[in-house]
């Protein structure tokens, strides 16, 4: 029973995270302002690299060290566990936005 918190708990993390990140993007322009320069790709890009960094270490992370430790079937289950609540919490996204 435990294991399927703990996947929650990595997917909640990944939803915080994108929150922020989106939450950065929608109001980017009254934050930064108008953004007229290289600057402006490079800083949206490498956001892009960061994020996609710390959610696969959310997603993949442990999998990959339970996976090394030869606990295959561990790692599956809690990689599958993740994946499912990460659709899950997509699904509540998506409802929430067209019930808005």
């Amino acid at each position: 029973m435990r294991e399927p918190l703990h996947a929650l708990g990595h997917a909640l993390l990944v939803l915080l995270y994108t929150s922020g990140v989106a939450w950065v993007l929608f109001n980017g322009p009254r934050i930064f302002g108008r953004m007229t320069s290289f600057w402006a790709p490079l800083a949206v890009l490498m956001l892009f690299v960061v994020s996609a960094t710390i959610v696969g270490s959310l997603v993949l992370g442990r999998p990959i060290l339970l996976y090394l430790d030869a606990k295959k079937n561990e790692a599956l289950r809690f990689f599958g566990y993740t994946v499912g609540w990460l659709a899950t919490l997509t699904l509540i996204v998506f409802l929430v936005r067209l019930w808005k």
